[in-house]
C-alpha cells in the first residue's frame, strides 16, 4: 500500500469516526425510542472498533535543526564553490575517459581540468574566507557568550549615556534661556 493509499484510507477513516460521533450526538427523531437503544448499541460497537484501528502517523517529524543556518553571504559561496568542484570533477572524470579511449579530446580536457581545480580551490577558500569575514563583522556567536557580543553591548550602553548626557545639557540650555527675563 502506498503512501497517498494510506493516506486515503486514514482520512476515509477519520470521515467514518466523525460521522459515528455525529450520529451518536444527534438523535434521529423519526424512530421509537426502543430502536434507538438498538441503534445506539451497534454505534458503541462500531466506535470501539474505529478506536482499536491506528491512528495515522506521519512518515516522518519534524526536529528543530542542531546547527544555526550559515549566513546568506557564505551559504551563497558555498553554493559556488560545491558547483565548482562539481564540475571540476566531470571534467576530470571526462578527461580521464578520453585518456582510456585515446580521444583527441583527451589533451583539452586534461588542461581544463588543471584550471577548473584551481578555480575550484579558489571557490572552497572563498567559502572561508567569507566566513571569516562575515564572524569578524557580525561577531563570533559562542557558547555561553560572545566577546564581540559583549563589545556591541558596551558601546550601546556608552552611546546610551552620550544621549541623555546630550539631552541633559540641552534642556538645561533651555530652562536657562526661557527662565532669564533680560540680560543683567
Amino acid at each position: 500500500m502506498g503512501t497517498a493509499e494510506r493516506h486515503q484510507t486514514s482520512a476515509d477513516d477519520a470521515a467514518v469516526r466523525s460521522a459515528v460521533r455525529q450520529r451518536a450526538e444527534a438523535p434521529d427523531r423519526d424512530i421509537p425510542a426502543e430502536g434507538r437503544a438498538a441503534r445506539s448499541a451497534g454505534r458503541d460497537a462500531s466506535q470501539q472498533r474505529a478506536q482499536e484501528q491506528p491512528d495515522y502517523r506521519p512518515l516522518w517529524v519534524e526536529e528543530p535543526a542542531r546547527r544555526r543556518r550559515m549566513p546568506d553571504p557564505v551559504r551563497t559561496a558555498a553554493v559556488r564553490a560545491v558547483l565548482l568542484v562539481a564540475v571540476t570533477l566531470l571534467q576530470a572524470m571526462v578527461a580521464f575517459l578520453c585518456t582510456m579511449a585515446g580521444s583527441w579530446l583527451a589533451f583539452p580536457m586534461v588542461l581544463s581540468s588543471i584550471a577548473s581545480t584551481v578555480v575550484a580551490t579558489w571557490g572552497v577558500l572563498d567559502v572561508w574566507v567569507t566566513r571569516q569575514v562575515w564572524n569578524q563583522r557580525n561577531g563570533v556567536v559562542s557558547i555561553p557568550s560572545s566577546t564581540a557580543r559583549a563589545l556591541r553591548r558596551e558601546r550601546r550602553r556608552a552611546r546610551r549615556q552620550a544621549r541623555s548626557a546630550e539631552r541633559g545639557q540641552a534642556r538645561i540650555r533651555r530652562r536657562g534661556s526661557a527662565g532669564q527675563l533680560s540680560h543683567s
